[in-house]
């Protein structure tokens, strides 16, 4: 994976490829960046433009010997090989070294990452799931922990970086290097690593020469304190929204204005804004309507029979849906703080955040925004939709209950 095919992060690039140019790589770095910010993509693009070829041997001086064999003419004493500026901050794609990072085959760079046992007893280590590994980056380089762990079938089953995985880890960086010079192992997800990742302690700390760890994580406080204050700190924001907007057009071929539309709704989490365009068509903001009228209006019947056709839709419709809600309490709660001349928002929008700031004073829209994001907390973990929904719109009737209710429709 190159730098260029990562979404934006034009920043951290730059920054990225300085350490290289300038020699300052620290031995171990935290990739610290939210879901959908591309942290997982940048790791593998780094970890590519230091075994390249053509950056290692960007200052190689070329002498002056004589006319080539070749019969062109003989370079300027002291000039360097040349090398196109774009190279210099960027993988070539094209060394060998390269061709392998693109397979993600490259001796020389490990990858560690949450696994499963296949049967009860295996002593699992991401090695056996390399192929799978492999598809997964291919296809969802944005995809966050529970999309690998589904992807792998782990269903209801806790992935985890074991005690039996990091000595393997330590084995493999025990080895003297294959091709570049360097030993990369780039972990994903350390929060899943346990006390047991205090037997890399000294590992990380007195590494063997040219070994570098990258570990990218989202959450910093799940992650071992000891292995948190032996690395280097690389943060990694969130995406523009105009960064997430332009991919959608280029990478997923949406027009202009709906792919503008989920950029503001993923608020820089670009996993979000693809599950948004495969449910670009869905028609949130009725089964929106519905729902609120049956809880502040319609009464039990109604909730009755909103909850058996929601309870019907699919996990990820079901997530998106609440996303939905979510997004637009935001927008709402930006109405009252900035003014509808200030929020950019389409109209249709902009409306029904008007609305909602009728029914929802300030204090019951975080309530109900905490409420929100547990559920989608619990339907990630196969809660039973009808018993979730069903309390959550319990618990929306009392937080509402305390304003006058307003018409939704």
């Amino acid at each position: 994976m190159l730098f260029k095919d990562v979404i934006g992060q034009a920043d951290v690039k730059l920054h990225l490829a300085n350490m290289v140019q300038q020699d300052r790589i620290s031995h171990a770095l935290l990739f610290l960046g939210k879901e959908g910010s591309g942290a997982l993509p940048l790791a593998i693009a780094f970890a590519q433009y230091i075994v390249c070829e053509k950056v290692n041997q960007k200052a190689a001086p070329i002498t002056a010997s004589g006319p080539s064999l070749f019969g062109e003419e003989a370079p300027a004493s002291g000039s360097s090989a040349p090398l196109a500026t774009n190279h210099l901050l960027d993988s070539c794609g094209e060394c060998p070294s390269c061709q392998k990072m693109l397979q993600l085959m490259h001796p020389d760079i490990h990858f560690s990452y949450p696994v499963i046992p296949r049967k009860s007893g295996d002593k699992p280590l991401s090695s056996d799931y390399i192929s799978e590994w492999r598809e997964f980056i291919a296809k969802f380089p944005y995809g966050n922990s529970y999309d690998w762990l589904q992807f792998i079938g782990a269903e209801n089953k806790q992935g985890n970086i074991t005690a039996y995985e990091c000595n393997d880890i330590i084995r493999k960086l025990s080895l003297k290097s294959f091709e570049s010079g360097f030993k990369i192992l780039v972990m994903w997800m350390p929060e899943y690593l346990g006390n047991e990742g205090n037997k890399l302690l000294k590992l990380i700390e007195e590494p063997p020469p040219n070994t570098l760890f990258i570990l990218v994580a989202e959450n910093e406080s799940l992650i071992l304190q000891t292995i948190l204050s032996r690395t280097q700190l690389v943060k990694i924001p969130a995406l523009t929204h105009q960064d997430v907007a332009n991919a959608l057009v280029n990478k997923g071929k949406m027009a202009a204005e709906p792919a503008s539309q989920i950029a503001l709704i993923a608020e820089g989490n670009y996993r979000e804004a693809l599950q948004l365009m495969q449910h670009a068509d869905e028609d949130w903001q009725s089964l929106l309507r519905e729902w609120l009228n049956a809880i502040v209006k319609n009464g039990p019947i109604s909730q009755v029979k909103w909850i058996d056709e929601v309870s019907k839709l699919g996990r990820e419709k079901q997530k998106q849906f609440l996303r939905y809600f979510t997004h637009l309490l935001e927008q709402a709660i930006r109405l009252q703080a900035m003014g509808a001349e200030n929020l950019h928002l389409p109209d249709k929008e902009k409306d029904f955040a008007g609305r909602l700031n009728k029914i929802a004073a300030f204090d019951q829209q975080q309530a109900i925004i905490e409420e929100l994001d547990k559920a989608s907390y619990y339907i990630e973990r196969n809660a039973n939709a009808k018993m979730l929904f069903h309390a959550l719109t319990i618990k929306l009737y009392h937080i509402i209950a305390g304003k006058q209710v307003a018409n939704i429709i």
